[in-house]
């Protein structure tokens, strides 16, 4: 275990050129005083590896040097090739590159991993687009990669929810995110950060001039962020419901994952095994597609105006059927 930390802390300091020891022991999940020593025996071994003090410090490999310890073992073949995204690189316009680099990878694995490697590809396959539903059509996926790759800043016309629905904006693409099979940028805009989702884009023009990414930006912090903002700002009113056993049972299969997470108990199941639960929602019109999906397992407490409009709709219903 202690020989794999001390390679990987090799790589680590290989690849980032310099970091901290605060850096290595997050990076690593252990204390800053494992690092210390760690550091200690990597230098008792040979490694040319020292610290530099200050606020901009930390510890590197004197210039020049390079591990040889970079072979691949059967499972980190395997995961390689298990983290390959065709679909995603092919709208990324990178599909020859990534036939190209797994070629290559092939050629360079030993007799053995190559088998193991070309079985996975072979065994698992990554569909990203949820059920029922096609992949967006992204035209201007590929030129705002490209933007965002080499910082420059790009004019994108966008059609929004909110009106005017059609606007023209310069921003600055700080990263990609895939997520559900959609694609959406994260761009800088006047100082603030956006989320634009690329299928909406219908024209893009690539700026001339580059800019500077803002300092410490971190893409998957920024997106976890922004999806704990977007579903608070989203569900701002609540619903009180009863459920019977079995609806309290289908709830984490009916309903999303920030409502079903966020619900909370107002009473335990009475003599007829009937819950009372608080959940948020974010409108009436909204939620009462939702709640007809636990058919008769639920019932609407409050507010009025949300049973009122399922009651009305179970009535139009069942006029429906005579």
């Amino acid at each position: 275990m202690r020989a794999t930390r001390l390679v990987s802390l090799l790589l680590l300091l290989q690849s980032r050129d310099r970091m901290t020891a605060r850096e290595l022991a997050d990076a690593l999940e252990v204390s800053v005083r494992t690092i210390y020593r760690d550091v200690d025996s990597l230098g008792a071994a040979g490694v040319p590896v020292y610290g530099e003090p200050g606020h901009d410090g930390g510890y590197r490999l004197l210039d020049g040097y390079r591990t040889r310890l970079t072979g691949l073992t059967a499972d980190e073949a395997e995961a390689l090739f298990l983290t390959g995204l065709p679909a995603a690189a092919a709208q990324l316009g990178l599909t020859a590159a990534t036939t190209t680099a797994q070629l290559k990878l092939m050629a360079a694995l030993p007799a053995e991993l190559r088998d193991r490697a070309g079985r996975v590809a072979g065994r698992f396959h990554l569909d990203l687009p949820p059920w029922y539903l096609g992949a967006e059509r992204t035209p201007h996926l590929a030129p705002i990669a490209e933007a965002t790759w080499n910082q420059r800043a790009v004019r994108i016309r966008y059609l929004r929810w909110a009106e005017p629905q059609e606007i023209t904006r310069a921003v600055e693409p700080h990263g990609l995110v895939l997520k559900a099979g959609n694609w959406y940028l994260v761009a800088r805009a006047h100082g603030q950060f956006r989320t634009y989702r690329i299928s909406r884009i219908l024209d893009v023009d690539v700026l001339p001039d580059a800019f500077e990414r803002a300092e410490g930006f971190d893409l998957a912090a920024h997106w976890e962020s922004y999806l704990d903002h977007f579903d608070r700002r989203r569900h701002q009113d609540t619903a009180v419901l009863r459920l019977s056993a079995r609806g309290l049972d289908r709830l984490p299969q009916l309903l999303e994952p920030a409502v079903v997470a966020a619900r909370k108990t107002i009473a335990g199941a009475d003599p007829a095994g009937w819950t009372e639960v608080e959940i948020p929602i974010e409108s009436v019109e909204a939620a009462v597609p939702e709640l007809l999906k636990f058919g008769a397992d639920v019932e609407v407490v409050a507010p009025e105006a949300l049973r009122a409009e399922v009651v009305r709709t179970v009535r139009a219903m069942a006029g429906n059927y005579g």
